[in-house]
């Protein structure tokens, strides 16, 4: 436990559990896009999906448990290291320059951070602790994106997601030190591409099924 602690109390291992935790859910984001892009096929398609899902029984449980592990570590540590950043640099400059590379995923990240875990606690309100009785989770889906406000939440909370990964994924590659002038652009090219498709992805799903429901 003692390199476990050492590891917490330095900036680099900090910033290393942040780009794993990071990688973790991109992977998560991937497989649950993939999962709800079945709503395509129909509201019997998506109860097959989630009824398949939440047939594995136990693993569902240690896979919501495991990402609820990884979210307090990666909203710990961001926090922390948002803290740090901030105590730092008490006084802010004056003329604030453009730094060199620096986007706006990069110099918002622990704000779009903290809109992404309110947006999460709003969106498992709405979709998993809810009365599931007599209900499919099509109807359950259809029936929430029925109020135009929360189509908009849900969609300006994509763009959020595809702004925080934009920066999120290429960062969490050079923390674990894949920092070369040969693969940096192909890898900030994924980090764009990745964002996109997560925010067009998600955030056109609202849309569709507003309209069929």
């Amino acid at each position: 436990m003692n390199w476990f602690t050492q590891t917490l109390g330095s900036s680099i291992g900090k910033k290393l559990l942040m780009a794993l935790t990071g990688f973790c859910f991109i992977g998560f984001l991937t497989v649950h896009l993939a999962g709800n892009l079945t709503v395509y096929g129909g509201a019997n398609a998506f109860n097959s999906y989630s009824e398949h899902l939440h047939a594995l029984g136990p693993l569902v449980t240690v896979a919501e448990w495991g990402l609820l592990a990884l979210a307090l570590i990666h909203v710990l540590i961001g926090s922390t290291l948002f803290y740090q950043n901030i105590s730092a640099r008490p006084v802010r400059y004056k003329v604030s320059k453009r730094a060199g590379g620096r986007t706006i995923g990069s110099a918002t990240m622990p704000y779009t951070g903290f809109l992404l875990l309110a947006f999460v606690i709003l969106h498992l309100m709405n979709f998993h602790f809810v009365d599931k009785t007599d209900t499919t989770t099509f109807q359950i889906v259809s029936h929430t994106f029925g109020s135009p406000i929360y189509i908009g939440i849900y969609i300006a909370a994509m763009i959020v997601v595809a702004v925080h990964v934009s920066h999120g994924l290429w960062s969490a590659f050079q923390t674990l030190g894949v920092n070369h002038p040969k693969y940096m652009p192909f890898i900030m090219g994924l980090g764009v591409t990745v964002s996109v498709i997560f925010g067009i992805g998600f955030g056109f799903l609202p849309i569709y099924i507003s309209l069929i429901a």
